[in-house]
């Protein structure tokens, strides 16, 4: 009888010993997932975002960044042509459909200004060729990370063998990578505020293509940080000018007195990739501010 209680008692002490081992409270703090996402350890996670891309870029020696904004719908003139031929052949099963007019008539905007992606993809080949040594790294391009002309502007580094960064977001409608962000420089974000951080900390430049509210969003962010004197003057370059200028009357907001007229000069129009590129290399004295 004392053998088997005392058998008994063994048992127990191990099963004892291994919920012990197991628990939350004898893991590493920094290995104790569910410490790290409760709502106490917030701040914690905010550190971490801002210092591990950090001490990645500096680790690559990424001296300056270029960022490349623009739509995620906005995609190569093929892509588009696919999805509007595949939007005809609905309309045609369904002529009266009103939602299929209107898919095909946004489609078919989206492919009379799929040059953007062309562009975009021009620009950052132009830009990363010129700018990166083995050494080290400056202009490199930044986007975030998605599809659309971000993949093109990571696209056009890629086509020039450079490298480029994506900072990607985690949204209820999951935003994947895009194939062409160079490995181990594409970074996943809980916080859209410690993104804007890194978009903005190593950036001697911005250039704006078409886009939607994340781009209008990054655009107007920019802007408040120049006209407050928060950044250093860096070119901020809206790339298609007869998109711009319907999309966003600034000149409204001059003549109404809501914005300084000064305001006016704290962005610039481009074209074509050349003249984007020649509007940052005129900048003089571009200081990357940390």
């Amino acid at each position: 009888m004392k053998d088997k209680g005392r058998s008994h008692n063994e048992e127990l002490v191990k099963s004892n010993l291994q919920l012990i081992l197991s628990s939350n409270s004898y893991h590493l703090a920094h290995e104790d997932l569910e410490l790290l996402n409760s709502n106490d350890m917030r701040g914690v996670r905010m550190l971490l975002e801002i210092s591990k891309p950090e001490q990645i870029l500096e680790k690559e020696k990424i001296l300056s960044t270029v960022i490349v904004f623009g739509g995620a719908n906005l995609s190569d003139k093929l892509s588009i042509k696919q999805k509007l031929e595949e939007a005809n052949n609905q309309l045609e099963e369904s002529p009266d459909s009103h939602h299929l007019k209107r898919n095909k008539a946004k489609l078919t905007k989206l492919f009379q200004i799929s040059h953007y992606y062309d562009s975009a993809r021009e620009f950052s080949r132009l830009v990363s060729r010129e700018n990166q040594r083995k050494e080290c790294r400056s202009h490199v391009i930044v986007t975030g990370g998605g599809p659309g002309i971000m993949e093109a502007a990571n696209r056009g580094a890629f086509d020039a063998d450079c490298k480029s960064i994506g900072l990607n977001i985690s949204i209820p409608t999951e935003q994947h990578p895009n194939p062409f962000i160079t490995p181990g420089l594409c970074f996943k974000f809980n916080y859209f505020a410690l993104r804007k951080i890194h978009f903005v900390m190593r950036s001697i430049a911005a250039v704006f293509f078409p886009g939607g509210f994340g781009t209008l969003d990054e655009l107007f962010e920019l802007l408040t940080l120049r006209q407050t004197g928060m950044k250093n003057a860096i070119p901020i370059i809206l790339f298609g000018r007869e998109y711009w200028s319907k999309a966003i009357n600034f000149q409204l907001l001059a003549d109404s007195g809501l914005i300084a007229d000064d305001h006016l000069k704290l962005f610039q129009y481009a074209d074509t990739p050349s003249e984007a590129w020649e509007i940052i290399k005129c900048k003089k004295g571009i200081q990357v501010v940390k």
